[in-house]
Formats: C-alpha cells, sequence, structure tokens
C-alpha cells in the first residue's frame, strides 16, 4: 500500500488531537479533540464565528506562456472572458463523453499566466490532459507541493485576516497577492462553505506559521480549526457538488445542475459536443435535493424510491445538517419520473423506508456573498 502524503500541518494537527483519514491519497484531519472540536462544535463555529482549515491536499498547477489565457478558455468549460485579471472562477475539465475529470478553482493572472486549484485526487489526470493538449509555447507544471492552502471561512473571517495582516476587503471571486512575513501569500475570496471567507495559498513553508497565526486570531473571536468533516457537512447544506460523488465522469454537469459554469457560446471547450447534444435532449436525471421528514439520514448509494416504492433514483451525498438537526442530502433523480421540489419520496435505509421530501439546495441561507 503505498503510503500517504502529509501536508506541512501534520503534526500540529496530530497536537490538536485530530481523527486522519485518507482524502485523495493524503492524510487529513477528519475533526479535533485538543481544541474542544468535533464536527458539530467545528461546523457552529464556521456558521457563528470563524473556522480554520487545512486543505493543502488540494492540487496546485500553473499554466503560463503566450496565449495561456486562450488555451484554458478552450479546455475548461466556464468562460475565461467573463473575468479579469485578480479574479478566480470555478469551472469544470470535462472528457469528450461529457463527464467532469474534475471541478477545480482557475485564478486568471493575467493573458499568459491562470493558476489552477483541482481536487487532490484528480490533480495529476488534470495536468497530464492539458499537458497533452498544450501548443508550443505554453507549458502546463504541477505545483502540488510548492503551495499549501489555508481556508478561513466564517462571519468573523475578515477580522482574522486583518488581525494577521492580510487583505479582507475582498469582492467574492477576486484575490489579492500580499505578503506576510516578507513571504508572498495569495489571497481569495471564495470557499466551499456558504459563509463569507477566503482562501490563502502560502509557500509550503510559509504554512506552519500563518496557521499559527490564523489559529490565534480565530480564537481570540470564539473561533476554532476545523477538520474536513466539518467542511463535509458545510458543503452538504449548501448543495455544493462534491467531485466523485455529485460530479464524475458518469456524472455531467448538467446532470449535477452544474450548467451555469459552463460557457455555452464558447467555440471550444473538452466535451462540448457531447453536453450540447446532451443539452438539447434535456439531461436524463437530475440532482435534487432531500431533506428527511423522520429520523433517516440520507447516505450516498441508498436507493431514492416514489410514493409506490418504485426506485427513481440514488443518494450521491447525505449526511446529519448540524444547522436543521435533520438529514440531508443530494440525489440523481430520473428525469422521467416527474419529480417536483416539494414531492414526498422516500430511501431505503437498510430495508427500511425513511420519509424525505424534495428540495431546492441550498438547505440553509448563504452568505458568500
Amino acid at each position: 500500500m503505498s503510503t500517504l502524503l502529509t501536508s506541512a500541518l501534520h503534526e500540529r494537527h496530530k497536537a490538536l488531537g485530530a481523527k486522519m483519514a485518507d482524502f485523495g491519497g493524503w492524510e487529513m484531519p477528519i475533526e479535533y479533540s485538543a481544541s474542544g472540536g468535533g464536527v458539530l462544535k467545528e461546523h457552529a463555529a464556521v456558521r457563528e464565528a470563524v473556522g480554520i482549515f487545512d486543505v493543502s491536499h488540494l492540487g496546485k498547477a500553473v499554466v503560463r506562456g503566450p496565449g495561456a489565457r486562450d488555451f484554458v478558455n478552450a479546455t475548461l468549460s466556464n468562460d475565461l472572458g467573463r473575468i479579469g485579471a485578480g479574479q478566480a472562477q470555478y469551472t469544470l475539465c470535462c472528457d469528450p463523453s461529457g463527464g467532469v475529470v474534475d471541478d477545480l478553482i482557475a485564478y486568471l493572472v493575467d493573458d499568459e499566466h491562470v493558476f489552477l486549484v483541482p481536487n487532490a485526487a484528480n490533480t495529476d489526470e488534470v495536468v497530464a490532459r492539458m499537458q497533452a493538449a498544450a501548443p508550443a509555447g505554453v507549458e502546463v507544471i504541477g505545483q502540488h507541493r510548492d503551495y499549501g492552502v489555508l481556508a478561513v471561512q466564517g462571519p468573523k473571517s475578515q477580522e482574522v485576516l486583518a488581525a494577521v495582516g492580510l487583505p479582507a476587503a475582498l469582492g467574492y471571486m477576486a484575490y489579492a497577492d500580499a505578503e506576510w512575513a516578507g513571504q508572498p501569500v495569495r489571497v481569495c475570496r471564495t470557499g466551499y462553505t456558504g459563509e463569507h471567507g477566503y482562501e490563502l495559498l502560502p509557500l509550503w513553508d510559509v504554512v506552519p506559521p500563518l496557521w499559527d497565526a490564523l489559529v490565534d486570531a480565530a480564537a481570540a473571536v470564539g473561533g476554532m480549526p476545523a477538520g474536513l468533516g466539518a467542511r463535509d457537512t458545510l458543503r452538504t447544506e449548501m448543495g455544493y457538488p462534491l467531485h466523485g460523488q455529485d460530479l464524475s465522469l458518469d456524472i455531467s454537469p448538467l446532470q449535477a445542475r452544474s450548467g451555469w459554469a459552463v460557457g455555452w457560446g464558447k467555440g471550444a471547450f473538452w466535451g462540448r459536443d457531447a453536453l450540447l447534444a446532451e443539452k438539447e435532449r434535456g439531461p436524463g436525471r437530475t440532482l435534487r435535493g432531500l431533506q428527511a421528514l423522520d429520523r433517516g439520514i440520507p447516505r450516498a448509494h441508498m436507493p431514492v424510491l416514489d410514493a409506490g416504492g418504485d426506485p427513481v433514483g440514488e443518494v450521491t451525498s447525505g449526511t446529519f445538517s448540524p444547522s436543521l438537526r435533520v438529514g440531508i442530502g443530494l440525489a440523481l433523480i430520473a428525469t422521467a419520473a416527474g419529480v417536483q421540489d416539494g414531492d414526498e419520496l422516500a430511501i431505503d435505509v437498510r430495508g427500511r423506508r425513511s420519509a424525505v421530501r424534495v428540495v431546492k439546495p441550498p438547505f440553509v441561507e448563504s452568505h458568500v456573498r
């Protein structure tokens, strides 16, 4: 068995009593004990104050050279023409079949420089595909271990950044290149929690001291370190898709209701022909939200049943919502079933029917902007 990679904060996570797990080949913290956290408390800290996440397992890659922007725009789904330098964009790397290789964030530096942050498990594949397609003069370089990623998320995140001397007055999906302790740090107003927040990209060696400063500043305003368990409950409450569950090579952007991240008017992007054909005929299934009406908790791969007990779909993601105190989930539902928001369905929980209502995410109010 291959050895799991670790972030620059591995020893700090252990010192905080973190429960660790494999995330895309990286040993990362699910929740902490020494900080008085745990998923429920860490989730609440992000919703009410601030949480500090180590998400350094996320990939990093740079595309640079004459025409780099045009090259990225002709490969990834979203339209880089919609944003300017100093902005970031959610986008998709699709397969010719229309399936999703990965979802990622593209940072536009200038016409000759685009920085990409893919998911950990898919970074090598995204980089390899782009390297194989890059025209002469454009280079695609993986930088997975050159930078860490720290997420500062919650209504008091702006106070935390100000306390450590980093810029916080940014519009949503805008970024600024700053310095901290004399070293470069990219600060972006984005996140994966549904709260006002930031993602920081410091150099690898800068991650530990910057983490210490952020954790101290967070503690002063009622915040704490948060693990990837809380990150998952937070993103599920927002209805944000997770690649490998709600998006995949078998689940297209249209099926996952991520068609908004596709530049349909562009002349070229990977998967364009297949996705235009699917858009024309309509997807055969659609990702919908489910909210439990009893004590059942949706979990991935549970069958979704109609009133007659016939299967009409499958849960892709599910969890207990700490904010709502009920089970919630996302599920792919067959278009032919004619399901509408507000309809009552059921999930099969180990042979027992558990009632759920179809709802349109987010399950709780978003504060990202």
